[in-house]
């Protein structure tokens, strides 16, 4: 039981992640899969991967209610913990399902329900009757959720990724000029209808009360919160949830991850995402 379990543990943190955004509750939804596992007869399982699958799922949908509770009262804007990989590539996670920060927000605007099945049939190809079979579902209900939750994501982000090489060259002038102080560089390279979104979590001065909108705006407060120096800033360019991205190091201890998330056709910043929350930056490692 514990080796199919550990064969599993990938695909179902992958999962679970991708539906909570957050590794902590992702950890605590493992666990309980864990124990409902743990406790069958093997042989009254024929599929142990549907059967885990659909335990984590339910789970999920099971701490929906409390989570959102919980991010009601959160401080400022809700950002999902990142995902920062190894700077030699080394992972735990599968990265074959990584779901872009940017996307990951959208899906929080999904009901539980809908990004349950997003997650599943969009990323996971599993088919409507499966998912049917995972949440207690008729195949008719599980087509209209996922209709629904294709059309909403499509209308708030069109899926076209930007190539990895011009995602890692604009996150990098991007960085140089807001750690540069260099408003008219910043000015160029934001959209005109930019967002910056500032996860402090009321842990951080990073993090703002609410998102920031519009070009100067935006480029006006990356420049006055860079304008003091800080000790021992380092920053290293990462893949974070499959995106290359920005990690800033003060004094050796993750300070924030940026990630910007770019225009169609990939010259402009048209979002700005900063977790600086230091109890989502607890797993971030300095890489020599």
């Amino acid at each position: 039981m514990t080796d199919v379990f550990a064969d599993h543990r990938e695909l179902l943190f992958s999962i679970v992640y991708n539906m909570l955004g957050s590794v902590s509750d992702t950890e605590d939804v493992l666990q309980e899969t864990w124990l409902a596992w743990s406790s069958r007869d093997p042989a009254e399982i024929g599929n142990p991967r549907a059967y885990l699958v659909r335990i984590a799922v339910n789970q999920v949908l099971a701490h929906q209610s409390a989570l959102r509770r919980r991010r009601e009262t959160y401080v400022g804007p809700w950002l999902p913990e990142p995902l920062v990989s190894a700077a030699d590539g080394a992972e735990e996670v599968v990265r074959g399902e990584s779901v872009s920060l940017a996307l990951l927000v959208v899906l929080e605007t999904l009901t539980p329900l809908e990004r349950a099945v997003f997650i599943l049939h969009e990323v996971f190809a599993y088919q409507h009757n499966e998912i049917a079979g995972m949440i207690g579902r008729s195949p008719a209900a599980v087509r209209q959720l996922a209709h629904r939750a294709r059309e909403h994501v499509q209308a708030r982000r069109p899926r076209n990724r930007v190539e990895a090489r011009v995602q890692q060259e604009v996150t990098e002038r991007f960085v140089a000029a807001a750690f540069g102080g260099d408003l008219d560089a910043l000015m160029e390279l934001l959209a005109p209808e930019v967002t910056l979104w500032a996860d402090g979590g009321g842990k951080s001065v990073v993090g703002g009360p609410r998102p920031v909108h519009g070009r100067d705006k935006v480029a006006r407060l990356l420049v006055a919160r860079t304008a003091q120096p800080m000790e021992g800033l380092d920053i290293q360019y990462r893949e974070v949830n499959g995106d290359p991205s920005a990690v800033v190091f003060v004094e050796n201890a993750p300070f924030a991850v940026m990630v910007v998330d770019l225009t169609s056709d990939g010259s402009q910043v048209r979002d700005i995402y900063t977790v600086a929350n230091p109890d989502k930056l607890s797993r971030v490692r300095k890489e020599p």
